[in-house]
């Protein structure tokens, strides 16, 4: 038997956790927890994880995982709102315990965040990609000369600063383009070209096609 939540008004389901099981004493109940990510950051995420990954239940797991299946045995006010959390807390549990593993083959990423210096500029990055950035503004921004920052910052994430920005702001650009119904050259001011042209030319680099290409395919 499968218990999902729904929608008000009968909808379609949420990806949210649905229980598996008659509840009959010493039946199997399983827990499944979706989430859907759509577009390019969605996919960049994707990208950076493995496509299985097993995590036994530790302390910390089993005490969120026992919550998560009391919580949907419920029917209660707030239900939704306790679910999402707790799928979310498990989630990152999750995650963590695997990122801890001594066999974890981390991704790049996971190294350069726990970096002080270089993680810190990454997070400028995301935060303000519109900013006219320059390696050595970067580097200031870290207390790093611009020479070490440079080094470290390609040796820890597997690219130079600028092309890791370039790579993000088309990430942006892109799904800008499919979800909103923002010009060209609004798109461009957003994710830092003031010219939609400059912004065209590297878009098409990037994806191959012009993005008003890319928005007819996507939409």
């Amino acid at each position: 038997m499968c218990r999902r939540r729904t929608r008000g008004g009968g909808g379609a389901p949420e990806s949210g956790p649905r229980t598996y099981g008659d509840g009959l004493p010493g039946a199997t109940i399983m827990i499944r927890g979706a989430y859907e990510l759509r577009g390019d950051v969605g996919d960049r995420l994707l990208d950076m994880l493995p496509p299985l990954a097993v995590v036994p239940a530790g302390p910390r797991t089993r005490a969120a995982l026992d919550l998560l299946a009391a919580e949907v045995a419920c029917d209660e006010p707030g239900q939704d709102a306790i679910l999402d959390r707790l799928l979310d807390l498990v989630l990152v549990l999750a995650l963590r315990a695997w990122c801890t593993r001594p066999e974890s083959e981390l991704p790049a990423w996971h190294r350069a965040l726990a970096d002080p210096a270089i993680g810190d500029a990454l997070r400028h990055l995301h935060e303000d990609p519109a900013h006219r950035w320059t390696v050595a503004a970067l580097a200031a921004k870290v207390g790093m000369s611009r020479a070490a920052f440079a080094a470290r910052f390609t040796s820890l994430v597997g690219e130079p600063p600028l092309t890791y920005l370039t790579s993000w702001r088309m990430t942006l650009a892109a799904d800008l383009l499919r979800d909103t119904e923002a010009t060209v050259a609004t798109v461009a001011r957003t994710v830092g070209y003031e010219d939609a042209f400059a912004f065209s030319v590297a878009f098409k680099r990037a994806r191959g096609v012009s993005p008003s290409v890319w928005r007819r395919r996507v939409h």
